[in-house]
């Protein structure tokens, strides 16, 4: 298990602290509500006590309850999904304005 402590900062601000990493979880002491990462993961900055990476658009995974701890995973949004969710958008636009149903 790595042995570094994190510190997640979500887009509204919010930071989520003093976080272990074990593979691509991160492990908290106390309880996460999943509701807090909806549509607040672009940006994310993650620091590892040394440096900030930052994302630019991230998606929670899943959280998971283990042993009173939450287990989390993020994962970076691919340049193709990105691009999926603008075109499907645009249709669903495109449809609405001409008054079509999809």
């Amino acid at each position: 298990m790595d042995e570094r402590i994190y510190k997640i900062t979500l887009a509204d601000g919010t930071e989520i602290g003093n976080l272990t990493m074990n593979g691509n979880n991160f492990i908290s002491e106390g309880t996460i509500d999943p509701g807090i990462f909806q549509l607040n993961c672009s940006p994310v900055i993650i620091n590892d006590g040394e440096h900030d990476e930052v994302h630019e658009n991230m998606d929670l995974v899943q959280v998971t309850e283990v042993d009173g701890k939450s287990w989390f995973v993020l994962r970076d949004i691919t340049l193709k999904e990105l691009e999926q969710a603008k075109i499907k958008s645009d249709i669903e636009y495109l449809a609405m304005m001409c008054e079509v149903d999809l």
